[in-house]
């Protein structure tokens, strides 16, 4: 069937005049799609993301770059708190840089996608959809040396008389947004497999909004339990904003990497280069990222098709392939 349909489409193709290149393209191989949105994004190379276009028509050469981390916490806050790497990335490309505060995933994703924004940090969860929707290309990602990563979390108040995860039946739990692996995803996987419990059915659901949010929300009795990502909460707790003593975990999961920094596919050549030697090139000691990413001292380099895959493989659970409409 497969390939009576490939013969169709060529014959379509050659009758038809247009769409030949693209249509080949995907037939004999050259241009791979997979969970790309097609027939926007081309993958030649074969790692799963979008391929810079051969036209360098197509390419983007700003003389103002935006840049935008993902959107957890406020905002204004970390508007300061990346200052100084702002200052590098524009020393290093010789381009005006802007900070884009973004409001929510989607919001980032579709600036990305409309050519509005250039390089970002996008959480966990949200970088296959910003790969897949927006062209974004993960290149680094913060490390401490050679460890990196973030733990998904079930939380309570240590008050809150919940010993389990069991105990959450009948419970409400907060998520943070459906696109979150650790605020959504990965504990909606963990609950059905591990302990036979769907959301709605065997306990209420409400959406936080962010981690920061969830982890104040069961620190205020607002929620009975809560799935979070302990990087985020493990730095609002060390702030003192909430006491560590004050929260029981419940279930702690396997590492999974944190945010993913890089720029969107089309930039050119040299823009990517200078972009990607920015990243690298950082000087953590004693700057404002260290102080606030304690637990990292750089930018380390990654793949999305490596250090994704355990990511990928939750989203299967959910859906076959990423929907950008």
């Amino acid at each position: 069937m497969r390939r009576q349909l490939v013969i169709l489409l060529i014959l379509f193709c050659m009758t038809a005049g247009t769409g030949c290149e693209r249509v080949g393209d995907w037939v004999d191989g050259e241009c791979h799609h997979g969970d790309l949105d097609r027939p926007r994004f081309c993958d030649r190379s074969g790692n799963l993301v979008a391929d810079r276009p051969p036209d360098s028509d197509q390419w983007l050469d700003p003389d103002r770059l935006i840049f935008a981390y993902t959107p957890v916490e406020d905002p204004a806050q970390y508007r300061e708190v990346w200052d100084e790497f702002i200052e590098h990335l524009e020393e290093v490309t010789g381009r005006e840089v802007e900070f884009f505060a973004a409001q929510s995933n989607a919001a980032q994703i579709e600036a990305m996608r409309g050519g509005r924004l250039h390089i970002a940090g996008f959480s966990t969860g949200a970088v296959p959809l910003a790969v897949n929707c927006a062209g974004f290309v993960p290149i680094a990602m913060m490390g401490h040396d050679d460890d990196f990563g973030y733990e998904m979390e079930f939380i309570t108040h240590v008050d809150s008389g919940i010993e389990s995860v069991a105990a959450l039946r009948e419970q409400t739990l907060a998520f943070t947004s459906p696109t979150s692996n650790s605020g959504f995803k990965t504990p909606s996987v963990v609950l059905e497999k591990d302990y036979g419990m769907i959301a709605e059915r065997d306990f209420d659901v409400e959406y936080s909004g962010g981690h920061d949010n969830s982890l104040i929300g069961v620190y205020q009795r607002d929620y009975d339990v809560a799935a979070v990502a302990n990087e985020v909460t493990n730095r609002i707790m060390e702030r003192g904003d909430v006491p560590a003593d004050s929260i029981r975990v419940l279930y702690r999961s396997e590492t999974f990497p944190t945010t993913g920094f890089g720029p969107v596919y089309n930039l050119s050549p040299e823009l990517s280069e200078a972009i990607e030697e920015a990243f690298f090139s950082f000087p953590w000691e004693g700057s404002m990222l260290q102080e606030e990413f304690s637990n990292a001292n750089r930018f380390m380099p990654i793949t999305y098709q490596e250090h994704w895959e355990m990511i990928r493989e939750v989203d299967a659970a959910f859906e076959d392939g990423y929907s950008c409409r």
